[in-house]
């Protein structure tokens, strides 16, 4: 199972999911948490590879990644907890899998926040891809990554969270890296979903 952190609310019965994008963990999360954690319960995830749920704890997970067997890891610690519904907050590449878990169980949804919303592929993306896949195995993987975070957060105001990526995504093993930049590869056909 993946690593999970909860902050139970005294009185709440409501439930906040924050899902973090590739190369994140739960600790991007901090700000939120604190505001939120007055309000609701939280739930907080590291995707598998990352934050505590390292690769030497998931030795079960298979070598290929998909987003149906992520979105499978995120319902596996809801049910584990018990909680029957919850809102969802995401960011970037985790903002995809919340919409494909309101699209497989959209009864454990009330209601999604997503940030940083990959909604479609523009060609700066696209180049980026073809550039990564040539590429992937010869260039250390924290250089694709910063050149994917700077392509994703260019503006001067998106300094400090490109910082907090490239830090939590040093933390990523190359291999981890390759599979999760491999799910990229599959991602259109789920942006289908968001055109609707």
């Amino acid at each position: 199972m993946l690593n999970y952190t909860t902050h139970l609310h005294s009185n709440s019965t409501s439930w906040v999911t924050f899902v973090h994008g590739a190369g994140g963990s739960s600790s991007i999360w901090y700000k939120q948490v604190r505001e939120f954690k007055q309000h609701f319960n939280i739930l907080l995830l590291d995707l598998r590879g990352h934050g505590d749920s390292k690769p030497s704890l998931i030795d079960t997970f298979d070598e290929k990644y998909d987003f149906d067997k992520i979105t499978n890891d995120i319902v596996e610690v809801i049910d584990h907890l018990k909680i029957e519904k919850s809102h969802f907050v995401g960011i970037s590449l985790g903002t995809v899998l919340i919409r494909n878990l309101a699209e497989k169980f959209p009864q454990r949804v009330e209601s999604m926040v997503m940030g940083g919303a990959i909604m479609r592929l523009d060609l700066r993306f696209r180049i980026l891809m073809v550039f990564g896949s040539l590429f992937k195995s010869l260039v250390p993987y924290i250089w694709l990554y910063r050149m994917f975070t700077f392509a994703i957060m260019p503006d001067r105001n998106h300094k400090e969270s490109r910082s907090l990526f490239v830090r939590e995504a040093k933390k990523l093993y190359q291999k981890e890296f390759i599979r999760w930049f491999k799910l990229g590869s599959q991602i259109s056909p789920l942006l289908r979903f968001l055109d609707r």
